[in-house]
C-alpha cells in the first residue's frame, strides 16, 4: 500500500469517527433540554407553595423521564457497542445530571436514596456494564453529591415556608450519606473533589438545624415530624 493509500485510509477512518461523534451530540442535546425542562419542573418545590405540589410535580417529572428513556434508546445506536468509554464524555455531564434529577424525584416521593439499579431503570439504560450502555458507578455518585447540595439548599427553603420538620429529616439524609461516602475509597480526583464538597452541604444544613433550635422552633418540627411529608 502507498502512502497516499495509507493516509486515504486514515482520512476515511477519522470521517467515520467525526460523523459518530456529529450524531452523538445531536442526541446528547436533545437529552440536555429534556433534562433542563426536568430541572425547571422540579424547581418549583423551593417556592413556597410547591411543598403542597410535590406529588403532582414528581408525577410530572416521570413523565419526562419517557422521553430520556427514548432519547437514551437512540443514543445507544450511535456507535459501536464495545466502545462506551471511547464516547463517554460526550454524554457523562448529561447523564450525571439526570441521576440527580431521578434521585431528586425518589428523593421527594420517599426521603430515600434512590439505587444505581433503579436510576438505571428509570433512565432506560443498565447497571452492568457487561450488559451494554450503562451507568458507570462514578457518574451515579456525582449525581448523588449534586443531590446534596440540593437539599442543602431545599431546606433552607423549607423554614422559609415554614416547614421545620423537613430541615431535620434532610440532616439526617445527608449525614447518613456523609457516613456512606467515608466509606468509599476515591481515586477519581474529579469526584473527590465534588465529594470534598459534601462536608460544606453537611456544615449548611446543621447550621439550619441549629438555628430552629435556639428559636425553639425544632420542638415545634418534632411535633409535627409524624405528619404528612
Amino acid at each position: 500500500m502507498s502512502v497516499s493509500d495509507m493516509f486515504a485510509a486514515l482520512q476515511g477512518a477519522l470521517g467515520l469517527d467525526q460523523d459518530i461523534r456529529e450524531e452523538i451530540r445531536k442526541v446528547v442535546q436533545a437529552l440536555e433540554q429534556t433534562a433542563r425542562e426536568i430541572l425547571t419542573l422540579l424547581q418549583g418545590v423551593h417556592q413556597g407553595p410547591g411543598f403542597q405540589h410535590i406529588p403532582k410535580k414528581c408525577q410530572k417529572a416521570r413523565e419526562h423521564f419517557g422521553t430520556v428513556r427514548t432519547q437514551m434508546e437512540s443514543l445507544k445506536t450511535k456507535f459501536p457497542a464495545d466502545q462506551y468509554y471511547r464516547f463517554h464524555e460526550h454524554w457523562r455531564f448529561v447523564l450525571q445530571r439526570l441521576v440527580f434529577l431521578a434521585a431528586f424525584v425518589v428523593y421527594l416521593e420517599s426521603e430515600t436514596l434512590v439505587t444505581r439499579e433503579a436510576v438505571a431503570e428509570i433512565l432506560g439504560i443498565e447497571a452492568d456494564r457487561e450488559r451494554g450502555f450503562h451507568l458507570d458507578i462514578e457518574d451515579y455518585l456525582s449525581g448523588v453529591l449534586t443531590l446534596a447540595s440540593e437539599l442543602a439548599r431545599l431546606a433552607v427553603n423549607s423554614v422559609t415556608a415554614g416547614d421545620y420538620s423537613r430541615p431535620l429529616r434532610i440532616s439526617t439524609f445527608i449525614n447518613e450519606l456523609d457516613s456512606g461516602f467515608r466509606l468509599l475509597n476515591l481515586k477519581n480526583d474529579s469526584l473527590r473533589k465534588r465529594y470534598d464538597g459534601l462536608k460544606y452541604d453537611v456544615k449548611k444544613i446543621e447550621e439550619v438545624v441549629y438555628d430552629l433550635s435556639i428559636r425553639g422552633l425544632n420542638k415545634e418540627a418534632t411535633v409535627g415530624a409524624g405528619g404528612e411529608k
